[in-house]
């Protein structure tokens, strides 16, 4: 099975901080406040709602990847 590619085009932020928030959530299982705060920390102001739009697009194939490790 063929992962496909995920588009990065018109986002704000690099792929690398979108895969990371996306990874925080469904490895760790912390909501998207929590991996706000966690952004913050590391100096990284991305909205909630910014966050929740990456998980849907991308959440279900960074997972799949997750899982097949």
């Amino acid at each position: 099975m063929q992962t496909q590619n995920i588009s990065y085009k018109r986002h704000r932020f690099p792929p690398k901080i979108n895969s990371c928030v996306v990874w925080l959530h469904a490895r760790f299982n912390l909501n998207l406040r929590e991996v706000e705060e966690m952004m913050l920390a590391w100096g990284v102001d991305v909205s909630y709602e910014t966050k929740r739009l990456w998980t849907v697009k991308a959440g279900s194939l960074i997972g799949h990847v997750l899982w097949r490790r």
